[in-house]
């Protein structure tokens, strides 16, 4: 047992664990080369309440903590990094900015189905011109009557084409100071004008929706605005800052896996007339490997536990994001090493969470944005 985790979230990852070793881990390669969606899978994690793990049972959820969350994602990600992607866009990015900005009205009507596992959201901020310069969005709404009229494109959104709606960021007009006022709005996928494709080849987390979507004078009521209007920028940093816990701990899930295949295999593999595991070069790096992970898993604990003792978390949320991804890479790089070879090929695994957690040190913020929020909270 954890000695750091209470019975709850003891009890909380070994449910997920055995979850994810049954029903996602055997298949995640197949999913990985044919780039599938287990949606069946998402339905089975909404019967054992992991959508809504860390939201209120009064809006269909397990009334979990933000801990318990990411101890979910790590065990997800273990057995399936585009799996464990698309579940903590499901949360971090579909769910939580209802929960946390919406209307009563809007949580009853949005969130409890998605907190049941009824349905997915998904979170549409990035542009093609706009990726670490989400202040730079082009996509507009104009408020026509009562309702917003909106225009523009968005790249490389994560679950919208299951997505029941998806929260976009779009600018509405001009603040006292010149700049853009971006609004948070929230698009049912059925609106007319609003195409999603889903053309991407991508390079990992293959097994995760990965969307284009085009909005051609889309109509929304503006009670659809999520949030205060005028604050649309800061609801989304603030959304950030908790995905960034969830990434934080899919990185540690990924390399996790990736350790405990270059441990076997150490032990397995004689050379020399004697498994590599026994020679010092093979223990030092799994030895770094080790720590390193848990030096990642305790910061996205403490990332974790601040938000919810209702403590500022942007800068340990950064730390734990920038410090798993690049650990996630290096353990994974360190785990096809060991491999030889084999680790180059596809059948024993290792190259699959390599390509995945790529992803990790581009998503939610890059590595320079980490860096660049991180100076900021030192007040650089």
């Amino acid at each position: 047992m954890d000695f750091s985790l209470t019975k709850e979230q003891q009890m909380i990852k070994e449910m997920v664990r055995d979850f994810a070793e049954k029903e996602i881990a055997p298949y995640a390669a197949k999913w990985d080369e044919e780039a599938y969606f287990p949606r069946e899978v998402f339905r089975k994690m909404g019967e054992l309440g992991l959508l809504g793990l860390p939201f209120p049972e009064s809006y269909g959820g397990a009334g979990g903590d933000t801990i318990s969350y990411a101890i979910a994602v790590e065990e997800i990600g273990r057995a399936c990094g585009g799996t464990g992607l698309s579940y903590a866009a499901a949360v971090s990015l579909g769910a939580s900015p209802i929960y946390y900005f919406g209307s009563e009205e809007q949580k009853q009507t949005w969130l409890v189905p998605m907190a049941k596992g009824e349905t997915l959201g998904a979170f549409g901020l990035t542009e093609p011109n706009a990726g670490s310069d989400a202040g730079g969005t082009r996509t507009t709404a104009v408020l026509d009557g009562d309702e917003y009229v909106i225009n523009g494109e968005k790249c490389w959104i994560t679950n919208a084409q299951y997505a029941r709606q998806v929260i976009v960021t779009a600018v509405t007009g001009k603040d006292a100071r010149g700049k853009n006022i971006i609004t948070a709005l929230i698009v049912p996928t059925d609106s007319p004008g609003f195409t999603i494709r889903s053309n991407y080849d991508k390079m990992g987390v293959r097994a995760s929706n990965t969307c284009e979507l085009v909005f051609e004078n889309v109509r929304v009521p503006k009670e659809n605005v999520l949030g205060d209007p005028q604050k649309g920028f800061k609801q989304f940093l603030y959304t950030l800052d908790g995905g960034r816990i969830s990434i934080a701990a899919l990185a540690v899930g990924i390399a996790q896996a990736a350790f405990e295949k270059a441990l076997q295999y150490a032990k397995e593999r004689v050379q020399f007339g004697q498994s590599i595991s026994k020679f010092q070069a093979i223990q030092f790096k799994l030895a770094d490997m080790a720590m390193e992970i848990e030096l990642a898993r305790n910061m996205v604990y403490k990332a974790a536990w601040l938000k919810d003792q209702g403590k500022p978390f942007t800068k340990e949320a950064s730390f734990a994001k920038l410090f798993a991804s690049e650990m996630g890479f290096r353990v994974c790089n360190q785990a096809i090493q060991i491999h030889g070879g084999y680790g180059y090929m596809k059948e024993y695994g290792v190259e699959r969470h390599l390509r995945d957690i790529k992803l990790m040190e581009i998503g939610e913020g890059t590595s320079e944005i980490q860096r660049l929020v991180i100076a900021r909270q030192l007040g650089c």
